[in-house]
């Protein structure tokens, strides 16, 4: 009983990190439209770890409680996934205190379709 009940937990959460990616992706691309970049590398960067987060719990059958945590697992065992994220992770940083332009968002949004792509999900 208790195995089926973690089984359609993690269906429950494998539905919300897609929606959520695909929420955040959708929102960035509205934000590039605009040219606010700060605000569309911001939201690529949370569909990305929100995607990261997904192919964690589909392949390790766990979910990441922090960054910490994400960045050590994909370190860890998924380096082709970790050098994705810890390659935009500065990008989202400097958001807070930079002023960001196409050419980042461009990047984060193309490292987001190849995680998509990867996880096998369209939008």
């Amino acid at each position: 009983m208790g195995s089926m009940l973690y089984y359609i937990m993690e269906a429950g959460l494998n539905e919300v990190l897609t929606e959520n990616a695909k929420e955040y992706y959708k929102n960035a691309i509205e934000a590039e439209k605009k040219r606010e970049y700060n605000t569309a590398v911001t939201l690529f960067f949370k569909s990305i770890s929100s995607l990261c987060d997904l192919y964690i719990l589909t392949k390790e059958g766990k979910m990441p409680s922090s960054h910490t945590e994400r960045f050590r697992i994909l370190k860890l065992r998924h380096p082709k996934i970790y050098s994705i994220i810890d390659k935009d992770f500065p990008f989202y940083q400097d958001s807070y205190k930079t002023r960001l332009d196409k050419e980042t968002s461009d990047m984060l949004k193309e490292d987001v379709r190849k995680l998509f792509k990867i996880l096998r999900i369209s939008v």
